[in-house]
C-alpha cells in the first residue's frame, strides 16, 4: 500500500510555494521601481535580483529574460495583481459584460479602461519611449489590447447593441483608438484633465461611436 504523504511534507510544499510567490512579487516590485527610477535600458537583471534579495538565476528561471520580466511587470500593473486570471475573466470586466443597458455598459467599460490606465501610469510612458529593446513588447501589448476590445465589440454586436450598419472591424478599431493609453496620456498628463473627466468623456465617445447615439439621448426601449 503506497505511503500517505506526511502532513510535514504537505506543509513544506505549501511553504515553498508561498516563498516562491513572495520572491516573484519582490522581483516584480524591484523591477518596476528600478525601471521607473533609472529607465529600462539602465536596469539590469542583476540589479533587480539584488534589490529583490534573490539570485539573478532565480529571475532568469522565473521570467526567461529581461523583456519577459518587463512583460510580467506590465501584466501585473494591467490587472492590478499577479493572479493568473485573464483580463476577460476579471470580476470588474465580467460585471460590465453582465450589465443589461448598453449605455450603462459602456460607462462601466470606460470606468474599467480608466482604471487600467491609472494602474499602468508611468509604465506606459516607458513603453512609449521608443526604446528599440521594448519595440516587440510595445507591439505585443497593442495586439493584446486590440484582441480585448474586439471581444468587447463582438459582445455588443451579439447583444444587438452595436449601431445598425456599423462594420464590427471598424468599430473595434475605433474602440481601440479611443481607449488607447496615448489618448489618456494626452488628456490627463498633457492637458491636465482629471481621470474622472477622461472617464466621462470616453464614455460619451464610446456611446456615439459604437451605439450611434448622442450622449444623453433616451434609449429606445423597443431596441434590444
Amino acid at each position: 500500500m503506497p505511503a500517505t504523504p506526511s502532513a510535514g511534507r504537505r506543509y513544506d510544499a505549501a511553504g515553498r510555494r508561498a516563498a516562491a510567490e513572495r520572491s516573484r512579487r519582490a522581483v516584480l516590485d524591484a523591477c518596476r521601481y528600478l525601471v521607473l527610477r533609472d529607465g529600462y535600458r539602465a536596469t539590469s537583471v542583476r540589479a533587480v535580483a539584488q534589490r529583490a534579495g534573490v539570485s539573478a538565476e532565480t529571475v532568469y528561471k522565473a521570467f526567461g529574460n529581461k523583456p519577459g520580466l518587463m512583460k510580467a511587470v506590465y501584466d501585473t500593473a494591467l490587472a492590478g495583481d499577479d493572479a493568473p486570471v485573464p483580463m476577460g475573466e476579471r470580476p470588474e470586466l465580467l460585471a460590465v459584460l453582465g450589465t443589461a443597458d448598453p449605455v450603462d455598459k459602456l460607462r462601466g467599460y470606460a470606468r474599467f479602461v480608466c482604471g487600467v490606465h491609472q494602474r499602468l501610469g508611468e509604465l506606459q510612458a516607458v513603453l512609449a519611449a521608443a526604446d528599440p529593446d521594448l519595440a516587440d513588447l510595445a507591439a505585443e501589448t497593442d495586439r493584446e489590447r486590440l484582441t480585448g476590445v474586439t471581444a468587447f465589440v463582438t459582445h455588443l454586436r451579439a447583444a444587438g447593441h452595436l449601431a445598425a450598419g456599423l462594420d464590427p472591424v471598424r468599430a473595434a478599431d475605433a474602440c481601440w483608438a479611443l481607449t488607447s493609453p496615448q489618448l489618456y496620456a494626452l488628456l490627463v498628463n498633457t492637458r491636465g484633465w482629471t481621470p474622472e473627466e477622461y472617464q466621462d468623456q470616453l464614455a460619451d465617445l464610446l456611446v456615439t461611436a459604437l451605439l450611434g447615439m448622442a450622449p444623453g439621448t433616451p434609449r429606445d426601449p423597443t431596441r434590444n
